[in-house]
């Protein structure tokens, strides 16, 4: 990929030009300081559950294949074969 020389200079300018300016006085109402906060939270809590969800899981169940173990991932416990779909089972 090519870089061209004027846009490489715009860059540096525009960056050059934002570190110059001044602060700005403004204010930020308790309303929009809580709106922002919130979806900051928001915004941290989904990328963590998007690293658990496409990292922690798989790994948890390729180390538990690897171990031997036969865990259920769904976390619910069905009874035993011998004794699912027999007639008179009133579970």
């Amino acid at each position: 990929m090519k870089i061209l020389p004027g846009t490489l200079a715009a860059t540096l300018a525009g960056i050059a030009l934002t570190g110059l300016s001044s602060s700005a006085s403004a204010y930020v109402g308790p309303g929009a300081g809580i709106t922002a906060i919130g979806s900051l939270l928001a915004l941290l809590a989904g990328i963590l559950l998007a690293v658990l969800g496409f990292v922690w899981y798989p790994l948890k169940r390729f180390f538990r294949s690897r171990s031997g173990r036969q865990g259920n991932d769904t976390g619910t416990a069905q009874p035993p074969a011998e004794q699912q779909d027999k007639p008179g089972n009133d579970q």
